[in-house]
């Protein structure tokens, strides 16, 4: 077999739950096609399959052989900003109430019995088909299949009053079907406009600093690693990378979320869709294209409906039970009642589509709005299972602190070293345990290093170098096998000290223990405020699990009041994630998303803090934090029950309008003119309750 593809798929004609089935089923049939999702809100496919057994010409023709039709992915037409989704809902609202209450009165009054009347056979007929005319191709190429679709149930209504010679009925019936389809369409959009949004943010072109010096104005997304792009004010960065000259005053807000700017210069990591509003600067690119942090962040807002919430699949079952059902109350009706039109309006009534779409609209919708907050949430399958979270477990480095300790001590522990235990560290050995960090990522590593860059001590040139999660690190310098690590439970320090919170590490030179480093790490000064913003939702177990020693992890817990566990390894939050789970709990994890990532993936829930740049963190996490603010934590928290509060509102509403429309209809309360309006308002509804989370601070 060879390299398996992905590819997009635009699909067209979709109104229901039932139709993706279909849609799904069709390409799954495929020889070399290994996986299929589809989906209704953004009516699109992606399938991963095999280039030398299927191609886009095949998936085409099995789609449009289900009913459907299939094109090349591409950017939806944009309709308007988020901003101006009330206006248009207004709007549309207001004509959806005058054209409601012109029928009602038009029943009322009998005008259109008389238009009945006098509408010839064959012109209310010709009108029909013609207005119908999509409907009822998708209806005729799902039966010749042996399937059933949301307007095969309307159709059939269509049929019947057509039978009993009810002309304007039919041609009501079919205008309301055209209007429900728009008004499906446009409810979908305004969920999209979110991810349409942020990826309007990117810029498109760059300029890029030849080696003659001139520039030269190019595609962003030909822009290659190494190259040097040239930043003026008020202008866009196009790529990842690193600050070679010139400052700059940046807005970060549409990869972190944070309104406050900040300063840029020389060896300032800087990200693409980041605007320079003062200054100029020429930068470095060490990501570019597809591969930069916001080109991510979009993928992943656009990807966030793969992952589907069990409350959304439950809703997908219900609509597949939910059309039989539809049809043996029909039939039900025609049994007792003997009258063909209300037997049509009990099937014009029931549409399955705002229960497809009263889930996917309030996610995609919420999922849209953190990520312009710098809150990345990668499916709704994580918010429903958040707004369920009742163990939160915290890591320490980077998580609770800044993750940029300081050494604050070095003592000597050998006395072959021509010192004693209270002498300060020689340079020697401080040169060789910066040097055996050289290339650890661990933010102890970096504490080291810094304290051998302000003593002047050039790094040395490191060989064999290891690095052991949750122990340190092993290498070979100047001709000494040098190890920085926790010591694996030995005694670290031997000062008086040892008990006030600080990181311990011993240093080994030839497996012997030549010295011993404190370092110290602050703690974030939101942290307490979101600690408690945590309690005050409900969530009563909070813990720290940490690979730093006892006495470290007491202080930083009892600045919080949380129960610790200490001298962690990675395995170990692993260990302890599951008991927690088989327990029964919900686990939550926040971490930095580098050491960990296995727990953080093992988690109901993993939440990466200050992701922006880290490709690790946002692959690990199932949502990532893109600024290091411990006020997104809770913050997350309450999106994930306000969504789920908004979804079981559009499932409730959902289900007792369509039961008490059956029920009206079945005894001839609501004729069938009504009840091809009626089945539209709950879309318009669905979206006015979900747009809501649009605008969520």
């Amino acid at each position: 077999m060879s390299e398996l593809k992905t590819i997009e798929v635009a699909i067209q004609g979709m109104d229901c739950a039932e139709c993706t089935r279909h849609v799904q089923h069709a390409i799954a049939g495929l020889p070399g096609v290994q996986a299929v999702d589809v989906y209704l809100t953004s009516e699109r496919a992606v399938v991963v399959l095999d280039p030398q057994q299927a191609n886009l010409p095949a998936i085409q023709r099995a789609v449009e052989g289900a009913g459907y039709q299939a094109v090349q992915a591409t950017e939806n037409e944009d309709i308007g900003g988020a901003s101006s989704s009330r206006p248009l809902l207004v709007l549309l609202a207001v004509l959806f109430v005058i054209i409601l209450t012109a029928v009602i009165a038009g029943e009322w009054f009998g005008l259109f019995e008389t238009l009945n009347t006098l509408l010839p056979w064959w012109l209310g007929l010709a009108l029909v088909v013609a207005l119908g005319f999509p409907v009822f191709r998708n209806v005729v190429r799902a039966a010749l299949k042996g399937q059933v679709i949301a307007h095969t149930l309307m159709t059939v209504g269509v049929i019947a009053a057509l039978v009993v010679q009810e002309w304007m009925t039919a041609l009501m019936v079919v205008f309301f079907m055209r209007v429900g389809d728009y008004v499906e369409h446009f409810t979908a959009e305004r969920a999209r406009q979110a991810v349409r949004d942020l990826a309007a943010l990117a810029p498109q072109t760059a300029r890029v600093e030849g080696q003659d010096g001139l520039e030269t104005e190019i595609p962003a997304a030909q822009v290659r690693v190494g190259q040097v792009v040239v930043v003026r004010p008020g202008e866009k960065i196009p790529v990842d990378g690193e600050v070679v000259s010139g400052h700059a005053t940046l807005d970060q807000s549409a990869i972190t979320g944070e309104s406050m700017p900040i300063e840029a210069g020389p060896g300032t990591q800087v990200f693409a869709a980041t605007l320079a509003q003062l200054g100029s600067l020429r930068v470095r690119a060490t990501q570019t294209g597809s591969d930069t942090t916001f080109s991510q962040i979009v993928r992943m807002v656009e990807d966030a409906e793969r992952f589907k919430a069990p409350v959304e699949r439950i809703a997908d079952k219900f609509s597949a039970y939910y059309l039989p059902v539809v049809g043996g109350v029909a039939v039900l009706t025609y049994l007792i009642s003997r009258d063909p039109l209300s037997t049509a309006a009990v099937l014009v009534v029931a549409c399955s589509c705002a229960f497809a779409l009263a889930t996917p609209i309030a996610m995609l919708a919420s999922i849209g709005a953190a990520a312009r907050h710098g809150l990345m949430i990668k499916g709704g399958k994580y918010l429903e299972v958040l707004a369920r979270a009742d163990v939160v477990l915290i890591d320490k480095t980077g998580t609770l602190t800044l993750g940029k300790p300081e050494i604050v001590d070095c003592r000597l522990l050998n006395d072959d070293l021509n010192g004693d235990p209270s002498q300060t560290c020689e340079e020697s050995i401080l040169q060789l345990a910066a040097s055996a960090e050289r290339y650890s990522e661990h933010p102890l590593a970096e504490a080291v290093r810094s304290a051998a860059r302000l003593r002047g001590l050039a790094l040395l040139e490191v060989q064999d170098f290891e690095a052991e999660p949750g122990f340190g690190v092993r290498a070979w310098v100047d001709g000494h096998v040098v190890e920085v690590g926790n010591g694996r439970g030995e005694s670290t320090l031997a000062m008086s000290s040892s008990h006030d919170g600080r990181g311990e590490m011993l240093v080994k030179l030839d497996g012997k223990p030549v010295a011993a480093l404190a370092a110290v790490d602050t703690l974030r000064p939101e942290t307490p405020e979101a600690i408690a913003e945590l309690r005050a939702l409900g969530i009563r177990q909070i813990e720290l699990l940490t690979g730093d020693n006892e006495s470290t992890a007491a202080e930083l817990a009892g600045k919080l009041g949380i129960p610790y566990q200490a001298r962690l390894l990675p395995q170990d939050k692993i260990e302890i994630v599951k008991t927690y789970q088989a327990e029964g709990h919900v686990v939550v994890m926040v971490g930095d998303g580098v050491n960990d990532a296995p727990a953080l993936a093992q988690a109901d829930v993993g939440i990466a803090m200050g992701a922006a740049g880290s490709d690790v963190a946002i692959e690990a996490a199932h949502i990532a934090l893109m600024r290091e603010d411990w006020r997104l934590v809770p913050e997350a928290f309450q999106i994930a029950r306000r969504t789920m509060g908004v979804v079981k509102g559009n499932i409730a509403f959902t289900a007792v309008y369509n039961i008490v429309g059956l029920t009206l209809a079945a005894f001839g309360f609501l004729p069938p003119v009504l009840a091809a309006a009626a089945q539209s308002l709950p879309d318009l509804l669905i979206l006015g309750n979900s747009s809501r989370l649009l605008r969520q601070k």
